[in-house]
């Protein structure tokens, strides 16, 4: 049974699934599913299309280099059937599949990271704004350290460019 891959989304094609388009210049292309077909007439580039395999890569969001990825290469080299060595391929492949999930889930704790913290600041930041959302105003009132300290701001760049405008309208009247 041959597996094939999409040639937009990079997905598993399975036998009698899928489309098939060959082009006049007898170039095969395979899809999983209408959509990546559809795509691909339209001209678009799977590399900025965010669902696809491509973009994932791209973006740094899937692992790229891995030795994992060496052993899912297609090999068109026939070899002679030897039982043993047919066994040893199956283990291999159930002993390099724990290594590339751990490796992947590896990869994402790293890249959310940072995550985390982002999002704790962000909502502190969102409560200080909305704090009349969350206590009474009158609540508010009788405890000050609830609010924000009041922050004096100089408004003079404002003033002097109300008074141009001023001039300006000044002028246009006259």
């Amino acid at each position: 049974m041959r597996l094939e891959k999409c040639w937009f989304c990079s997905s598993t094609v399975y036998p009698g699934h899928g489309i098939q388009f060959v082009r006049n210049d007898a170039k095969i292309f395979r899809f999983c599913r209408s959509k990546c077909h559809k795509n691909f007439k339209m001209k678009r580039n799977p590399r900025k299309v965010k669902w696809t395999k491509a973009y994932r890569r791209l973006h740094g969001k899937d692992m790229t280099q891995d030795s994992t990825f060496e052993f899912e290469r297609k090999r068109n080299r026939p070899e002679r059937y030897d039982r043993n060595l047919a066994e040893n391929t199956l283990k291999a492949i159930k002993k390099i599949d724990k290594i590339r999930v751990a490796r992947e889930e590896r990869h994402h704790k790293l890249r959310m990271k940072g995550k985390k913290a982002k999002e704790q600041k962000e909502a502190a930041i969102e409560l200080e704004q909305g704090i009349h959302l969350v206590k009474a105003p009158s609540v508010l009132a009788q405890d000050q350290s609830l609010t924000l300290p009041k922050i004096k701001v100089k408004v003079q760049a404002q003033e002097e460019e109300n008074q141009a405008m001023e001039e300006a309208i000044f002028a246009v009247r006259s």
